[in-house]
């Protein structure tokens, strides 16, 4: 009887387990046509995603055009961004996002910014991913552009940088203190 009990608890924890790991499937690239906005990208992206049409009208032009503050790079170098991990939310059918994203991408290809340590992840106008990312980071406004560093949010920079250029709002968030970060981590 008891090796009956520990098989069908065997079998039963290999289900569930194998439920969760359907469940945590996350879909790439998801593009929606609305009523009102047209195409519009929903959920977790590529970078590919941003050179195909309609989104190209508006993100090639602005990341072309932009011109970096080469201060504010060579800052984000000392810093060592490429450590860090950035979340983006932003809409394709928002103007801000159209702005700041290209912006931020340009600024990461100048920075040789690791794809692994970028999510992107675009929401409906309601401010709704398909995988509800934005309650997790309490995401109100797009763009919202957030730091991380060892799992814990460092900074973010919320629909436009304070300091009108995105580098320099990057600067400013690494420039925190990272052992503020580290005691909070090791508090728990």
């Amino acid at each position: 009887m008891k090796k009956l009990i520990t098989r069908i608890i065997a079998v039963s924890a290999m289900i569930f387990i194998a439920q969760q790991f359907k469940a945590q499937k996350v879909i790439v690239n998801r593009e929606v046509e609305t009523t009102n906005d047209g195409k519009m990208l929903l959920g977790h992206q590529t970078k590919d995603q941003f050179i195909k049409a309609p989104y190209a009208d508006w993100y090639v032009k602005e990341h072309d055009e932009y011109v970096l503050d080469q201060k504010a790079i060579a800052e984000l170098r000392k810093q060592k961004i490429n450590s860090y991990n950035i979340i983006v939310f932003l809409g394709t059918w928002c103007e801000d996002s159209h702005r700041d994203f290209p912006r931020l991408m340009k600024i990461l290809e100048e920075v040789k910014f690791p794809d692994s340590k970028l999510t992107m992840i675009a929401v409906n106008r309601k401010k709704e991913s398909p995988t509800g990312d934005e309650v997790r980071y309490n995401v109100q406004k797009v763009p919202t552009i957030i730091v991380e560093k060892y799992g814990k949010e460092i900074g973010r920079m919320i629909e436009m940088p304070s300091t009108g250029y995105v580098e320099r709002d990057l600067v400013e968030i690494l420039k925190k203190n990272d052992s503020s970060v580290i005691k909070e981590i090791f508090k728990k």
